[in-house]
């Protein structure tokens, strides 16, 4: 199985740009802070879709491990960030992490049936 580094470095900018956008958006406003959950494995879901649209043609199964690295390093990060401003629980590191890894998945699967 190969990863196509450089569809994996783009997802990986979009899908963690995003993420911080909303890490900084809910440190300012409860109520995005309130979607963390869904609107972060949302951009995870993303990322896995963009990574298996850029790295076309590749098969369903490349596509998934490269969208579940990408969705999964991207939540890493915001969530890391999301910690350190005292925003989330260090539990929030795993679960969510894990969450957004799955999302990214199944992005990367999905979008592998439309590139």
């Amino acid at each position: 199985m190969t990863i196509v580094i450089g569809a994996l470095v783009w997802a990986l900018l979009i899908g963690t740009s995003l993420q911080l956008v909303m890490v900084f958006a809910g440190h300012r406003n409860p109520a995005v802070a309130r979607q963390f959950a869904s609107l972060g494995t949302g951009i995870s879901l993303l990322a896995g879709v963009i990574y298996a649209l850029m790295a076309a043609p590749v098969p369903a199964g490349a596509a998934a491990v490269g969208g579940l690295i990408a969705g999964g390093l991207c939540a890493l990060i915001g969530i890391a960030v999301s910690f350190y401003l005292k925003d989330v629980p260090a539990s929030v590191l795993g679960f969510g992490t894990v969450m957004s890894a799955l999302a990214g998945a199944l992005g990367g699967w999905v979008g592998s049936l439309f590139a």
